[in-house]
């Protein structure tokens, strides 16, 4: 299982996008943060220690973005919209980060597997960081 993060701050709302940095073949393409579920780990719970890891901040899980995602032959990603609650996000494991909001959702390179992510911020984009909570 990975989880990943649609976290949105700002008025009008933003989501943070992260820019892979590895592997090479995925390199410079871009993601919502996030990572695996470790064994003995909710999906939510790997969500927050992702999101400390690879960003330095704490967020608030609210409801899912979309459906579940079949990333390759056998695992599957599944997305929760997220607000910050402590820090700034930095860059720590990704190239580069960037606050995009909805009319920006189409200028990156997204993974290729991501495909289904990206639909689903189109159709439901937030109104307000507050709209994300489950």
């Amino acid at each position: 299982m990975i989880v990943a993060a649609a976290i949105v701050a700002g008025d009008p709302p933003r989501v943070l996008a992260a820019q892979r940095s590895y592997p090479a073949e995925l390199a410079g393409l871009w993601e919502l943060p996030g990572g695996k579920v470790h064994d003995g780990e909710t999906d939510l719970d790997a969500l927050v220690r992702e999101c400390r890891e690879e960003l330095g901040v704490d967020v608030q899980p609210g409801r899912r973005l979309g459906g579940d995602v079949l990333v390759g032959a056998d695992m599957l990603l599944r997305v929760w919209w997220a607000v910050p609650a402590a820090g700034e996000p930095t860059a720590l494991e990704h190239r580069a980060l960037r606050w995009i909001n909805r009319d920006e959702i189409d200028e990156l390179a997204w993974l290729p597997s991501d495909a289904p992510v990206v639909a689903a911020l189109h159709a439901e984009w937030p109104g307000a960081p507050d709209s994300v909570r489950g």
